[in-house]
């Protein structure tokens, strides 16, 4: 966000909603006069003690719905304001008595070779290859294009257009392609999400703020630059991810669809190129490699060229689903239509098992997907589009696994502990997603087809079932304790009629590869592990923000004279 005056007002404003009182068919219209920065300008200058004409702008920074005094309910809003004299603003903020109104000194975001005029924009020996377009690989290529790299991006699956028939054919009881599906293609498998970018790594240097921003130059709305939890929706993230592509390749960048990497050149401990498909080198002397945490056979190539990498904690569980309108009452106080958007929730418990069980990548309003990406296997993830419309509000419900758990030892072993997971889950479900009630699942019974339960949200196909057994039995203790604390907090979060289905496995990298303090692998100099897959990101905008680290990183060690 370009923030012209270097000095702004920061206040927060609780606008008191007065929801209940309001006919259903108001609500809405009580809704925009909320959110007009009209109506939030005159708030400001009556707290500021000015009048509305000596504000020049007014932006907002943040906002949120406070209900935790439900059903009374508030919007809060953090806003920035200019005044038509800038030089005055230190002197209202000084008499105002409003303690929570200070100076607001903002901090663009500067990329490397941005922050003196005296840095050329140099050329690498030869131009530097992205491995992936997940949101760590395509910021990552975004940046370099940007500034005069000229990445070439190499993406194992193919484009958004092609992989969503891909993806629907499977779901529609196709079969499965494994290089095109959920987790490989064109924006990785955050295409193929609620599009949630909210994050909790610490952003000293701004690029969280350039993450956002660069989604709205290239299509988001922008509300989510302000929103406590934005997310765009799979269907608008898709539009933006091609149009990222088509500024790279505008740019000098190349993207290539269907190239996957197949091997490293490597010379005295140095990056020299890649292999593409078994029949083709680039050279190369950095590489990014932000193949996502579902790249196994890459992490299994990796680890025979004794790439330093080892197993990490993952969490694993169900995806949980509840009639979305259970939850707009139990989180807003009652059903308030479409005044408010569909709530979400975030859940966590402590139990006796010593395992921490928390709810993860909450879609409100959406569906459970098959997000499988290996034959004879299955795995589930969420999705919502950007209306979050869907009838049901769907969650992970996950436990906390360690190596300690794995049946196996070595770099790998996470990734074969997911495939055991995955490949129960296929038997159980028949190839089919496996689904339970909870009610069932309680009683160590299969589940069938019932009359006054709701049907599964689910794009893919499914089979009921019993899935006791699917998790360890240490998770399986703990998932239970957890979905029970959590029905103490969210009433009818466990009851008879909530919809199980199995298994979340993918929610990280099951490793992490190393890299030194440059950001390289210390085995093989110039190649740079990034995001999810080598495990340093969690999330979609936790994923662009590293893969905007490495850029500037690639960037840097150029600007020093390093080969």
């Amino acid at each position: 966000m370009v923030i012209i005056s270097s000095l702004k007002i920061q206040l927060k404003l609780s606008l008191k909603s007065s929801l209940s009182e309001t006919k259903a068919a108001d609500r809405l219209s009580l809704q925009d006069i909320l959110d007009s920065k009209e109506a939030l300008t005159k708030i400001a200058a009556k707290i500021l003690g000015i009048k509305p004409a000596e504000i020049a702008s007014l932006e907002i920074l943040k906002h949120s719905i406070d209900a935790r005094k439900k059903p009374q309910l508030f919007q809060v809003y953090t806003v920035g304001i200019t005044l038509t004299n800038p030089q005055s603003e230190e002197r209202v903020v000084k008499r105002c008595k409003n303690k929570q109104v200070t100076i607001y000194t903002p901090h663009p975001y500067l990329f490397p070779s941005a922050v003196s005029a005296e840095l050329p924009k140099a050329k690498l020996p030869y131009r530097p290859v992205v491995i992936g377009t997940g949101p760590a690989g395509l910021f990552c290529g975004y940046m370099l294009a940007k500034h005069g790299y000229q990445p070439i991006l190499l993406e194992r699956g193919f484009d958004v257009d092609t992989r969503t028939k891909d993806v629907e054919a499977y779901w529609n009881g196709g079969r499965l392609n494994p290089e095109s599906n959920v987790q490989f293609g064109e924006g990785g498998a955050g295409t193929f999400s609620d599009g949630k970018l909210n994050t909790l790594v610490k952003d000293p240097y701004g690029r969280n703020k350039e993450v956002l921003r660069i989604f709205v130059e290239f299509g988001a709305p922008e509300h989510i630059l302000y929103e406590s939890k934005p997310h765009i929706g799979t269907d608008l993230l898709k539009k933006v991810v091609v149009r990222m592509r088509h500024f790279i390749i505008e740019n000098g960048g190349e993207v290539r669809f269907g190239a996957k990497v197949t091997g490293f050149l490597v010379n005295e401990g140095a990056l020299c190129g890649v292999e593409v498909n078994h029949n083709e080198q680039l050279e190369t002397t950095r590489a990014v490699l932000a193949i996502g945490h579902s790249a196994r056979d890459t992490f299994t190539y990796l680890n025979e060229i004794q790439v330093p990498m080892e197993a990490k904690a993952f969490a694993v569980g169900m995806r949980v689903e509840h009639p979305q309108h259970r939850i707009n009452v139990c989180m807003y106080g009652e059903e308030l239509g479409s005044c408010l958007p569909a709530a979400p929730y975030k859940l966590t418990a402590k139990t006796s098992t010593g395992r921490g069980v928390y709810s993860f990548c909450m879609c409100p309003g959406g569906f459970v997907v098959d997000a499988s990406s290996e034959p004879g296997q299955i795995a589930v993830n969420g999705m919502s589009y950007a209306d979050r419309g869907g009838s049901h509000a769907n969650s992970a419900i996950i436990v906390q696994v360690t190596p300690a758990d794995f049946e196996t030892e070595g770099a790998l072993a996470g990734v074969e502990f997911q495939r055991t997971l995955e490949k129960m889950a296929y038997q159980l479900g028949k190839g089919h997603i496996p689904v339970q009630y909870y009610g069932d699942y309680v009683r160590n019974r299969p589940s069938e087809p019932q009359t006054d339960h709701e049907k599964p949200c689910i794009k893919g196909t499914y089979e009921l079932t019993n899935l006791r057994g699917l998790l360890p039995s240490a998770c399986e203790t703990a998932f239970l304790e957890g979905m029970e604390q959590f029905d103490r907090i969210i009433p009818g979060f466990a009851a008879e009629d909530a919809i199980l289905s199995g298994i979340e496995s993918r929610t990280s990298s099951p490793v992490r590869i190393h890299r030194d303090d440059t950001l390289q692998s210390p085995a093989i100099k110039g190649l740079y592990p990034c995001g999810e897959g080598a495990g340093y990101a969690g999330g979609i905008t936790s994923a662009a923000m590293d893969g905007i680290l490495i850029a500037e990183a690639i960037a840097t060690v150029h600007k020093s004279g390093m080969r």
